[in-house]
């Protein structure tokens, strides 16, 4: 049968849905709920009803919902600066609006938080009044959705009519995601004999020292493989940089910001930094000097393959990091 029309692959859809798994993990309730699993909820209640006025907690309760899911409060903040994403894209705030320097609520100085997990003095210091203000417009979206019943699948849903726009104005940003979630579907299929928990935002591995090791999707470095030593306590294992462009002519530019993102890693105690790259032809001699914190690079074609001396070299570090074992059958 021969159709006589025809229309252009879904490229935009196809990166949105990398993009999207991404988001998910950082900045949308997936997020969220990773992060409030770790806190002292006794705590967390504390500064809710601080926060919150009686009549919205009882609400929230009615539909069967914790308060955190729609109200900002300092702790969770803290906890994790860049849920500030989260609660600016449930109120409906594009980032030009709300930390432009022309049209923007005069909160530009708290971007940080939400671009790279960072709390300034001044911001920690205005965090009360950031959150005090977020509830105010969170009491008026519960008063305003009230006849729709509240829900999570609701609250996500309204995230992710904010998540829509900034990511088709960001094409170039979608490209780096897409690197980024294939590289963890390449370890989570390299772990998945051993995988113990598989989360939207991390991978839980039973290894063989009895102790857990995650792996998790993070904004700076990339992906981060943690062993935890006690609750809430971890030794950091392995940072990896996914520069995902295929220019050639800025390949070098995106392996000094690797670098930089290497640096901090072992700042914070990680003894591995591997940078993956999407080039097809890379001077190791000059990458490794203008990396020099990088200790693997490796090829995002080449691990996209699963198979070959690149990719079997990177399964086996992954599997000897995680103290996992080869799966039963596999050479």
């Amino acid at each position: 049968m021969t159709n006589k029309l025809k229309f252009p692959p879904p490229e935009l859809q196809i990166g949105f849905a990398f993009a999207l798994k991404r988001f998910r993990a950082v900045y949308l309730q997936s997020a969220l709920f990773e992060t409030v699993r770790d806190m002292d909820i006794a705590d967390l209640d504390k500064q809710l009803a601080q926060f919150v006025p009686p009549s919205d907690l009882a609400a929230m309760a009615q539909y069967g919902l914790r308060a955190e899911l729609l109200f900002a409060v300092p702790a969770v903040l803290q906890a994790n600066p860049f849920l500030l994403g989260y609660y600016r894209l449930l109120m409906g705030y594009s980032q030009k609006e709300f930390y432009g320097k022309d049209k923007g609520f005069g909160v530009g100085y708290f971007k940080n938080m939400e671009v790279k997990g960072a709390i300034s003095k001044t911001a920690a210091a205005d965090l009360p009044d950031l959150c005090a203000a977020f509830c105010e417009s969170a009491s008026f979206l519960l008063v305003g959705v009230g006849p729709l019943r509240l829900s999570r699948e609701l609250l996500d849903d309204l995230t992710l009519l904010t998540v829509g726009p900034q990511l088709r104005g960001g094409a170039n940003n979608q490209r780096g995601t897409t690197g980024i979630v294939l590289v963890f579907e390449i370890i989570r299929e390299i772990v998945a004999h051993a995988a113990a928990e598989v989360r939207e935002s991390a991978i839980e591995v039973n290894s063989a020292t009895g102790r857990p090791f995650l792996i998790e999707f993070a904004p700076d470095p990339d992906i981060i493989i943690r062993e935890e030593m006690a609750q809430q306590n971890y030794r950091n294992i392995v940072a990896i940089e996914i520069k995902s462009g295929t220019d050639v002519s800025n390949i070098h530019n995106r392996i000094g910001e690797a670098e930089k993102s290497h640096q901090k890693a072992r700042k914070r105690g990680f003894t591995e930094c591997w940078t993956v790259v999407n080039v097809s032809r890379l001077d190791m001699v000059k990458a490794k000097s203008e990396s020099p914190s990088t200790d693997r690079f490796y090829s995002l074609a080449a691990l996209a393959l699963r198979q070959g001396d690149e990719y079997d070299d990177f399964r086996r570090r992954v599997m000897s990091l995680t103290a996992i074992s080869a799966p039963a059958g596999s050479l």
